[in-house]
């Protein structure tokens, strides 16, 4: 005699997702507050609400750079660089139809070995923090202490490394100094003595930041220059890095189970689809980031459009809030997805209520501005990443408060100060120097990566060196 079994769910089995709506249902509340103060403030609700998205799609892919390449040096798996790729290629894709429509706001980073070297420290650091800029703030969204101490650490790091001077100033290149001074800048800005203003002006702006499609000249034919910008600087990189990976990685394993020994051409493209699909959320993760990211892009350039401007600042300047402002009447707003600039705001913010000086530097104070984080459009952005992984992972059941070790704590204090320093170095992270810029027809963002991968590659043995040197050490204390 068989017995019917319950369908009815266990008692609380549904309690993740009550608390994701309720997550979901005060996104929607704080929205109808901002948009009842000044329905300007939409701005900001639309970086706040891709925030979420990206968030959602992070938690369900599990979906960061840190795991890609630490998966592939540590235990050679390329799924989580599988998904990278993917939506590498499917942001390429809509940003190309975003920029022909005439909303792209992209501005490419100038190419030079500072990109190579920031990279590398950010890769190295990301290694021992165990995310990535966009990892660490959807496991932040999971409950883990630790990300959220790296999130603090990358905020810090970059604040004080923008205004730090002293015996830094002594490394700087003559020629840095010398270039800074004959720039024509306001007299607030004392660029001639501060490292990184002489670094930014003195070095950075000297070189030449362009598109592929700019670099061969090919600005005055828009549809010929995104084909160009996409093709070569996205899509055919892609493709190729994706057999790279099927070649180096995936294709061992896949014959061996399939007990091929002598595979056709279709065979091999089979293998690819295969390493493709082998992780189904990471895969639907990367497409949907690929999309996403697009649509935020012109989601951005239609608001600037309706309200007539070109930066956000120019809004809050008509509502009356120009405490944060730059000296060009100007905050960071990128306009697309973009991490650590917003963070290295937050800590600006926070050390300037604490009485530190932070404006009187290029960073701040004559770009990027230092917005009260309830005005910091991108700096929702990154709230909402957290708010999305929080709802997504409530909902199955992943959330959890994870406190970390003492070392675990070390390790992301000290690894998210180094993302931080190359973040500022390099301009960017693994987001705004690489995964912005290559979508773009910008080709620096594939050196940002190659600088990134050696990092991680570093981080890797380092990281492995010193597990096996703990546990020989506790096996010397227990006589094994």
């Amino acid at each position: 005699m068989t017995t019917a079994t319950s369908s009815i769910p266990a008692p609380g089995s549904h309690g993740g997702v009550y608390k994701a709506l309720a997550v979901l249902a005060a996104g929607i509340l704080l929205s109808i507050l901002a948009l009842a103060v000044d329905v300007r403030l939409g701005y900001i609700l639309v970086y706040m609400w891709f925030g979420i998205g990206y968030g959602l799609l992070l938690q369900y892919g599990r979906f960061c750079m840190a795991a890609a390449v630490r998966d592939l040096f540590a235990v050679r798996v390329p799924r989580m660089a599988v998904g990278m790729m993917i939506a590498v290629g499917l942001y390429a894709l809509v940003s190309a139809v975003v920029t022909l429509a005439g909303f792209s706001g992209f501005h490419p980073n100038a190419m030079g070995w500072h990109v190579l070297i920031g990279a590398a420290i950010f890769g190295f650091g990301m290694v021992f923090t165990g995310g990535c800029a966009s990892g660490s703030l959807y496991k932040a969204g999971e409950g883990n202490v630790g990300s959220m101490l790296v999130i603090v650490a990358i905020s810090f790091s970059q604040a004080i490394v923008v205004t730090a001077g002293g015996w830094f100033d002594r490394l700087v290149p003559a020629s840095w100094t010398a270039s800074a001074a004959a720039k024509d800048m306001p007299a607030e800005l004392k660029v001639t003595q501060g490292w990184f203003d002489q670094f930014t002006a003195g070095h950075v702006w000297d070189l030449k930041a362009s598109t592929l499609s700019a670099m061969l000249g090919l600005a005055g034919s828009p549809v010929l220059a995104v084909v160009v910008n996409t093709l070569f600087v996205a899509v055919i990189p892609v493709l190729v890095s994706l057999v790279v990976l099927y070649a180096v990685y995936f294709r061992p394993g896949y014959l061996r189970r399939a007990k091929i020994t002598a595979p056709t051409l279709g065979q091999h493209l089979a293998g690819v689809w295969a390493m493709c699909t082998a992780s189904r959320n990471t895969a639907l993760a990367g497409a949907g980031l690929g999309v996403l990211a697009g649509a935020h892009v012109w989601a951005t350039g239609a608001m600037r459009s309706h309200y007539g401007v070109e930066n956000f600042g120019e809004l809050l300047a008509a509502m009356g809030r120009r405490s944060g402002l730059s000296l060009q009447d100007t905050v960071f707003d990128p306009g697309y997805w973009y991490i650590t600039t917003q963070e290295a705001q937050w800590g600006a913010w926070v050390l300037e209520r604490l009485g530190v000086p932070m404006r009187d530097n290029l960073f701040f104070g004559l770009d990027n501005g230092i917005p009260n984080p309830l005005l910091n459009a991108p700096g929702f952005m990154s709230i909402g990443i957290i708010a999305g992984a929080a709802m997504m992972a409530l909902s199955r059941r992943e959330f959890k408060l994870k406190m970390p070790s003492a070392e675990a704590a070390i390790f992301a204090l000290v690894g998210g100060t180094l993302m931080g320093i190359g973040a500022r170095i390099a301009m960017g992270c693994n987001i705004g120097a690489f995964f912005a810029t290559v979508t773009n027809g910008d080709p620096s963002g594939w050196v940002f990566l190659l600088g990134m991968g050696a990092g991680a590659w570093v981080g890797v043995k380092a990281f492995t060196w010193w597990v096996d040197w703990q546990a020989s050490r506790k096996g010397d204390e227990l006589g094994l």
